[in-house]
């Protein structure tokens, strides 16, 4: 297998974290609080989906900036016992009211980034109640009961989510409710501080009490759309009654013989391939890691694959969408022959720009592995909090486009094109790695990095996951992380990119991985989390 632990290590620099081992089950995130609580499921019996749910509830409360119950999901679950791969879309919808015809009469040519009229339905909850029926052992009420204890009892801080909770405090302060629960004492926590947030330990409570119907046509739901009603929005206590999550078919393709899997549209999952099939055409063990070629590439590779995502993806009930034709390997040698020695245009599309997301990764016992990917979109999502409930809404309507004809153009029902993207490798049809990069649209990009380091370059797997890594934005801009050489930096700009250094985990905009790899000849597990979040991996 190409995911050993052992790996060559990249010339002056090394992994910022030991791999971590274990042979019953693991589970990587990017909050050791999560991270704890989903492996005390394991260590009770429960399997890869309860425990990968219970963090993901417990994250819905220590990361709220990042993803909560106002907020979206896609899952991929290997199954043990039949070796066939699941794929969950629990993203919601945008309402009834929401036309081009509407947003045209309130003098709007795009979806605002922020504020009610960037709100859809969240998917989450519901998304948590399939994941345990279909697959889990326990029962929702069971997966909710850490999350509530954190909310009620409170939590300290950790210190990367301070900083960026710090940077939010403009947002946070615009809305009452927002700055209520959000800004206690006029200000954010500090690392270390304790924050409790009794508002949404209740609302947690009675989704484990009546289930999702709690949030979809029951007592949440009504504040919400009361919320809406208030701020001049367009959800209603039917568009969150009518919700609802799918089981759909998961895309894939192989990269250099390995099969790797990802979430359908309406989310970029195909996009991730297109990416690793173009950078297939090129030999980058040979141009060497990181090296100026080596990057220019993957960002050329990236501004292709986007330009088609932002042309063609869209939700597939309502538009067709070429999938077919985007995972094709002829499409990807037509593409890659466009990449020549000096950097292309690219203009910003609908979702090239910051987002926020938390990844929850595990492996049990019984051989069943779990990608998932949450989040509210932006940071804090749309900004509002529902009075009473402590639940900050999502703003991913702001995936939209309000061009007339466009695949993706916003309509009643309507899921907008997401970034959320679960993903995993086979070998052999057997799994072999659960992983994700969170981040926006820096997770496809984040994820063809750690797989090229991967299997590209034999790096062990925390040194993968910790080597630095570039974002392509848009335009010429590119983001380079700390440990990337000065030379570098000058080659790309003499190729016409526009490089920017940062550098701390506070400010890194190159997304937080984690992963799990199995050894399928000894079972043993191997678990990598970032050094760029609070996180670990965990196992037993």
């Amino acid at each position: 297998m190409p995911f050993t632990w052992d790996g060559r290590k990249l010339e002056g620099w090394t992994g910022r974290r030991s791999v971590v081992f274990a042979r019953r089950g693991m589970l990587a995130t990017s909050q050791p609080l999560a991270a704890q609580a989903g492996l005390r499921v394991l260590e009770e019996g429960g399997n890869a989906v309860d425990a990968a749910v219970t963090a993901a509830a417990v994250l819905a409360v220590v990361e709220p900036h990042m993803t909560g119950v106002g907020g979206d999901l896609f899952a991929l679950v290997y199954a043990g016992a039949t070796g066939r791969v699941h794929c969950l879309n629990a993203s919601g919808r945008a309402p009834a009211r929401a036309t081009l015809e509407e947003f045209r009469h309130r003098g709007l040519d795009s979806i605002p980034p922020r504020g009610i009229l960037a709100v859809t339905v969240p998917g989450a909850v519901s998304g948590w109640a399939m994941l345990l029926e279909r697959f889990g052992t326990i029962g929702l009420a069971r997966a909710l009961e850490p999350a509530m204890a954190c909310a009620e009892d409170g939590f300290p801080v950790s210190e990367v989510i301070a900083a960026q909770w710090q940077a939010c405090q403009e947002v946070l302060a615009k809305h009452p409710a927002t700055a209520a629960v959000f800004l206690p004492e006029g200000r954010p926590p500090s690392a270390g501080e304790v924050f409790r947030n009794p508002d949404l330990a209740e609302s947690l409570r009675a989704i484990a009490k009546v289930g999702p119907t709690a949030l979809y046509g029951g007592e949440i739901g009504a504040a919400i759309a009361e919320c809406s009603r208030r701020l001049d929005g367009l959800i209603d206590e039917a568009d969150l009654a009518g919700h609802t999550s799918n089981w759909v078919e998961p895309v894939w393709s192989t990269y250099r013989g390995y099969t790797v899997l990802e979430a359908p549209p309406s989310t970029q999952g195909v996009t991730a391939l297109e990416i690793l099939n173009i950078l297939e055409n090129f030999d980058l063990a040979a141009s060497g890691h990181n090296s100026i070629e080596t990057l220019h590439r993957i960002i050329e590779a990236k501004k292709l694959a986007f330009a088609d995502r932002d042309l063609y993806l869209a939700e597939p009930t309502h538009a067709e969408v070429p999938t077919g034709m985007l995972l094709s390997k002829a499409f990807a040698r037509r593409r890659a022959r466009l990449i020549g020695d000096r950097a292309s245009s690219h203009p910003a599309g609908p979702l090239d720009h910051a987002g926020d997301t938390v990844v929850v990764v595990a492996v049990d016992a019984f051989g069943n592995g779990v990608s998932l990917v949450q989040s509210l979109f932006n940071a804090f999502g749309s900004g509002i909090v529902v009075d009473g409930t402590g639940i900050v809404l999502q703003n991913r309507g702001r995936g939209f486009s309000l061009t007339p004809g466009h695949r993706n153009a916003i309509a009643p029902g309507k899921r907008p094109l997401h970034t959320l993207t679960p993903a995993m490798v086979l070998e052999d049809d057997r799994l072999a790695l659960a992983f994700g990069v969170m981040g926006g649209d820096m997770q496809v990009q984040g994820q063809a990095q750690v797989l090229a380091n991967l299997i590209d370059f034999r790096f062990g797997l925390q040194e993968a996951v910790d080597a630095p890594r570039v974002r392509h934005l848009e335009g010429d801009r590119v983001y380079l992380d700390a440990g990337h050489p000065a030379e570098v930096e000058a080659g790309l700009a003499a190729r016409g990119h526009r490089p920017e250094r940062v550098g701390t985990p506070m400010s890194s905009p190159s997304g937080g991985a984690q992963a799990i790899a199995v050894d399928q000849a000894t079972g043993v597990l191997a678990g990598a989390s970032d050094w760029r979040k609070d996180g670990c991996a965990v196992g037993l």
